[in-house]
């Protein structure tokens, strides 16, 4: 039978082989349908899972937490005039046209690192400008000793950053501040390295030679203060220079003290400008109309900032922090005591503080002024009740004591006119009580020195006659 039917395959093959493709077609359109039932069941299981996974998600995050985590960091802390020196000393005595590099690189704080790191593996300053960084930190990776220190105190650099971008021209304001602290102290001068101009309340620092510049090194805490002959006989040993690095065409900027800003000069200009444009390279890479408008990096405000590590640089206010730096305070953020400022006024009640707030005259023209004081005012303290001093009995001499019962009492003295708790010592001097008043007044309150007081007349007349009763009575007896 085997060999019958192979020999019916030899004989008729394009019967069978039909057949077999048939049963294949058959069998591969029953697994495609198997597998898009399965599919469509995988993928309806999936979006059931993802679904339930939400609502458990959405049920177990308090809306306060999800609330906070859409928040976004953002700084708007203005600093203080002295907050600003202590930030601004390291690099007030820069040269203009590299501060004005500086300041603006200080924005882009990430672009900083990584030119950085960049710089410490390759060091190729010929390849800094095919780089994708901006301008100004292009131009700060050409000296490497400013880059590395940006890099290395990276909360100063953000700091510095979100200073420029919030308070530009205060930022200006507290480079020349500075200066002028230092020009004063006399250790800010012209020398083969840097020229000093000052024009009338501005002070330029440019370089002196054509071809090079050199990066300023001083002491924050010595150059701004007054010299000390003693230690510090010549500025040159306040500032010194390290090597000189090359200027070049990324020096396209510099500083416009009238206007408080930093300007683009596309090396066109007067001064150093003039001096050094003949022996640079002006290349499309730095000199463009694009460059006009100076860019700056506005989301620097969004880097959070370790202020504990901005109080290192307190070296011109030793008396400033950064632990609460103010959110548009004026009365001196960052200084001591100026969240609770303690005012501290004349508490007396003489005092002419007191006396103007009052309305009252000056203090010289105030005799009686305890006399007119206002009723409110004087009240009895009940811890200290008032003394009343009893008058001197006036009898003459050699006459015998008066009965119990005809002795008349003496008229009640009237109030004194100062009702206020007083004392009467035995020198008759009044004092106020010291329970009754303030310890201010009792110092400004001086003793008044009056006479005891005396009885009154009808009191005296009274005791007269009895006296002379008494003495009728005792010549009668005797006779």
């Amino acid at each position: 039978m085997a060999n019958d039917v192979r020999s019916s395959q030899r004989r008729y093959p394009g019967l069978f082989s039909a057949e077999r493709r048939t049963a294949a077609l058959y069998r591969q359109a029953v697994s495609d349908r198997r597998m898009t039932k399965m599919r469509k069941t995988l993928a309806l299981a999936l979006v059931f899972c993802v679904a339930l996974l939400g609502l458990v998600a959405n049920s177990r995050i308090p809306p306060v937490t999800a609330t906070a985590q859409a928040q976004e960091y953002f700084s708007d802390e203005w600093l203080s005039p002295k907050q600003l020196d202590n930030l601004l000393a390291p690099i007030a005595l820069y040269p203009d046209p590299l501060l004005a590099q500086v300041l603006v690189a200080a924005t882009f704080v990430d672009q900083v690192d990584e030119a950085a790191r960049w710089m410490r593996v390759y060091n190729d300053p010929g390849a800094i400008d095919n780089q994708p960084w901006d301008v100004s930190v292009k131009a700060v990776a050409h000296y490497p000793s400013v880059l590395y220190m940006m890099n290395d105190r990276i909360d100063w650099t953000i700091a510095l950053g979100q200073a420029y971008v919030n308070q530009s021209t205060d930022v200006m304001a507290s480079v020349q501040r500075l200066r002028a602290m230092a020009y004063s102290a006399g250790n800010l001068a012209s020398t083969p390295q840097q020229e000093v101009i000052v024009e009338r309340e501005y002070i330029y620092i440019v370089p002196f030679q054509p071809r090079v510049i050199y990066v300023p090194a001083y002491d924050p805490s010595i150059v701004y203060v007054r010299r000390s002959f003693y230690f510090d006989p010549y500025p040159a040993t306040v500032i010194t220079f390290g090597p000189a690095f090359p200027i070049g065409a990324w020096l396209n900027r510099d500083c416009d003290w009238g206007r408080r800003r930093i300007y683009y000069h596309g090396w066109q200009g007067r001064g150093w400008i003039a001096r050094s444009r003949p022996v640079i390279h002006v290349t499309n890479v730095y000199v463009h109309n694009n460059h006009t408008n100076i860019q700056i990096n506005r989301n620097i405000v969004r880097r959070r900032v370790n202020y504990a590590k901005l109080n290192g640089y307190a070296s011109v206010h030793r008396d400033v922090n950064y632990n609460h730096p103010g959110r548009g305070n004026r009365g001196g953020p960052g200084e001591p005591n100026a969240g609770s400022k303690i005012i501290r006024r004349d508490a007396g009640i003489s005092g002419p503080w007191s006396d103007t707030r009052r309305g009252r005259p000056p203090f010289e023209q105030q005799a009686g002024r305890e006399e007119k004081l206002p009723p409110t005012r004087e009240k009895k303290s009940p811890q200290a009740p008032e003394k009343k001093s009893s008058p001197a009995k006036m009898r003459p001499q050699l006459t015998p004591p008066s009965p119990p019962a005809d002795t008349a009492r003496p008229a009640p003295q009237p109030p004194p006119r100062d009702r206020r708790p007083i004392h009467i010592t035995s020198a008759g001097n009044r004092i106020s009580d010291p329970r009754a008043t303030s310890e201010a007044g009792q110092v400004r309150r001086a003793p008044v020195h009056q006479p005891a007081p005396s009885p009154p007349a009808k009191a005296l007349k009274q005791q007269g006659e009895r006296s002379e009763r008494w003495e009728r009575r005792a010549l009668q007896k005797q006779s």
